[in-house]
């Protein structure tokens, strides 16, 4: 059985919003910190392959939210990996 409609599309938006900005607290905090020092590293890597792969998928289905919250996601993911090569430990 598979549902569908605007109410369940409202869910998966709502959904992809919450883990989409769910990375903006730590980013800020990274930034303002100047320091990644408790960044994993390889978490961050293997998240953001997980997230591309996600964005790849979308893409083969064609679903604009799987991409859109992916897309976003990847780039704060890939942010927050920046910062820690360039904050490193400090």
């Amino acid at each position: 059985m598979t549902v569908t409609g605007p109410a369940v599309n409202a869910i998966g938006m709502v959904a992809a919003v919450c883990t989409t900005i769910s990375f903006v607290p730590q980013l800020i905090r990274v930034w303002r910190l100047r320091s990644a020092r408790e960044i994993s590293l390889t978490m961050f890597l293997v998240f953001s392959l997980g997230t591309l792969l996600w964005l790849v998928y979308g893409a083969l289905i064609h679903s604009v939210p799987v991409m859109v919250a992916n897309a976003v996601t990847l780039a704060l993911s890939l942010a927050i990996l920046a910062l820690k090569v360039r904050f490193g430990s400090r």
